[in-house]
């Protein structure tokens, strides 16, 4: 049995689309695997206080602009002098429940909480008494992502455990209740602003001797 010949004409054609099929198919399969990565096409974060100095900056690990990109779980783990808060949070079961879709985070620094408990306090805290930490906590969390300008703007914040904030320009800066400035503010994360802190804020006792406390 003979079968039609297909004419030159029509078989270049037919090639022809094939290759046009192919070249668009290469080229969406590119753009979709290779979003430019370059650093012109992330915005960088700008963060402001007398801390900031001593933080990473510019391409240094945990820099800010890289943190805007991470859960808020992981930007705390990349700040150094908020260990003490972070591991609090963690151990709370706090930074499980975070509004994911905006929160504000008043993180105190390491030195906050020493100057505030003492060891024995600290411990018990971190490990029997949560639902003490956790209303200790709700105290520096406020709901949706605020710059420290709007929150100055605002003049008070409400923190989810219920407590009003007064909030007060102090130079560059902003001061909480009257007690705690921003040490360096404006750290961004997935929904979510993060301003470091220099006193810790809440309804607990001091129990600090001046000896300050080990990092947990």
């Amino acid at each position: 049995m003979s079968y039609p010949r297909t004419s030159a004409p029509r078989r270049a054609a037919r090639l022809a689309a094939a290759a046009l099929l192919l070249a668009v198919t290469a080229a969406c399969t590119s753009d979709d695997a290779s979003p430019d990565p370059s650093p012109a096409a992330v915005a960088a974060v700008q963060v402001s206080g007398p801390l900031c100095a001593a933080l990473p900056t510019g391409a240094e690990p945990g820099n800010p602009t890289f943190l805007a990109g991470q859960p808020v779980d992981a930007a705390l783990r990349w700040i150094p002098t908020i260990t003490t808060f972070e591991a609090a949070m963690r151990a709370s079961g706090l930074l499980t429940d975070l509004d994911r879709d905006g929160i504000t985070l008043l993180a105190p620094t390491d030195d906050a909480f020493a100057a505030k408990f003492n060891d024995d306090t600290w411990d018990t805290l971190m490990t029997r008494d949560h639902e003490k930490l956790r209303t200790l906590l709700k105290a520096h969390l406020i709901t949706g992502a605020h710059t420290v300008d709007e929150l100055v703007a605002a003049g008070t914040a409400t923190t989810v455990d219920g407590t009003s904030l007064t909030v007060t320009r102090t130079g560059t800066s902003a001061r909480f209740a009257d007690k705690a400035d921003a040490v360096c503010a404006d750290y961004q994360a997935t929904g979510a602003r993060i301003h470091l802190v220099n006193a810790v804020l809440g309804p607990l006792p001091t129990t600090a001797d001046g000896t300050g406390h080990r990092a947990h």
